[in-house]
């Protein structure tokens, strides 16, 4: 057992050093998401750096999609004894204010994104509800998250075209998780390979000019809610709760890509109003980026004892890079309220929309 610097903190949380999580869950881990676009479907970007304690790992990536490219930086080393040690290579995450205003930054590397980012919350950082799964005998989702939009400065380097980022348009959402989710290489599939299961997921957290609406949605085969949130949160007044969502998307003919989606709320004592969602960047956050598709390079995975830096790009003009582009949406979403039903100033706003249709859902009949 091993101190670090942060075990001089009066934090602790059980009888153990701070370098150590109250599970032995090999699939604990503590990670920073973080999006950026300019309210368009110019250019989206997408940051991730997590820490998986249990396995001794720490990673990072950043996927940038601009046109038909999707290019990906990502980079992974061992942990070691401080957990305050927020850089993996050249990625670095610093937290300027608790809560409210951060730093990412991406140094130059070779493989053509780089970039130097300040984040500044515009509404406050939210707590959702606990994520738990159990599937088939085994625990495997068991985490929290801090949910926030807010606003960017700074510049973004792509291809040695520096673009300069103002945060009168360039917004964002982020999140903070931590908990247990699969992660890491992969484990005997066991009973699970009977049945791999569904993930019937929406994730909307969008912004307008003076608030911010966060909902979720998940599902499991028969149509039953695992996990849902609604609630509207303004920078200087309480969160309102807005009901159960419901989520109505249309797809692509012959497809599971959303094409559009109606969001409905029904706030306790209110009126209830929809919010008509589009999605106009897809960014295919699973490619490239750690999420599970590739076999030698997955979150928490150890790529051995020295940092490892690589570069991944893709052009969705080509069949074949295209037919890589599957799984997990993460696109540019514009909001709007639907029969004067805002609150109060414009009606559209943007925003993360994030959605998955895997396995057999009622909406489904095949």
């Amino acid at each position: 057992m091993t101190l670090s610097p942060l075990d001089d903190y009066p934090i602790h949380q059980a009888p153990e050093v701070m370098r150590h999580v109250t599970t032995s869950d090999r699939n604990f881990y503590d990670r920073y998401y973080f999006n950026v676009h300019p309210c368009s479907d110019d250019l989206m970007m997408i940051i991730g750096i997590g820490q998986y304690p249990n396995l001794g790992v720490m990673d990072a990536f950043a996927v940038v999609r601009r046109g038909p490219v999707h290019k990906v930086v990502r980079a992974s080393r061992e942990l070691g004894n401080d957990r305050m040690d927020t850089t993996v290579g050249p990625f670095r995450v610093e937290v300027i204010e608790g809560l409210k205003r951060l730093r990412v930054v991406l140094d130059e590397n070779g493989h053509g994104l780089s970039f130097d980012l300040t984040w500044e919350g515009s509404v406050p950082a939210t707590l959702e509800p606990p994520h738990y799964l159990r599937w088939q005998e085994r625990v495997v989702f068991d985490s929290r998250r801090l949910a926030q939009t807010g606003r960017w400065t700074g510049s973004i380097t792509v291809d040695g075209e520096t673009i300069e980022v103002t945060p009168d348009h360039w917004w964002g959402s982020r999140d903070r998780s931590w908990g247990v989710r699969p992660v890491g290489e992969p484990e005997p599939p066991g009973i699970q390979a009977k049945n791999a299961g569904t993930f019937y997921w929406l994730y909307a957290p969008m912004q307008f000019e003076d608030h911010a609406i966060l909902c979720i949605v998940q599902e499991d085969e028969k149509g039953r809610r695992l996990l849902e949130e609604a609630t509207r949160v303004w920078p200087d007044r309480e969160p309102e709760y807005l009901g159960r969502p419901e989520y109505r998307p249309e797809y692509a003919e012959g497809t599971r890509e959303v094409v559009t989606a109606t969001l409905r709320f029904a706030p306790p004592g209110g009126e209830p109003f929809e919010v008509k969602a589009t999605p106009i960047l897809p960014v295919h956050l699973m490619v490239g980026t750690g999420y599970g598709l590739e076999p030698d390079w997955k979150h928490g995975m150890y790529q051995g004892p020295d940092l490892k830096v690589q570069g991944v790009t893709y052009d969705t003009r080509e069949p074949g890079d295209a037919a890589r582009m599957w799984g997990m949406v993460d696109a540019v979403g514009r909001y709007e309220y639907l029969d004067g039903a805002q609150p109060s100033g414009a009606t559209t706003g943007y925003g993360l929309f994030e959605y998955w249709a895997l396995g057999p859902h009622p909406s489904f009949p095949d």
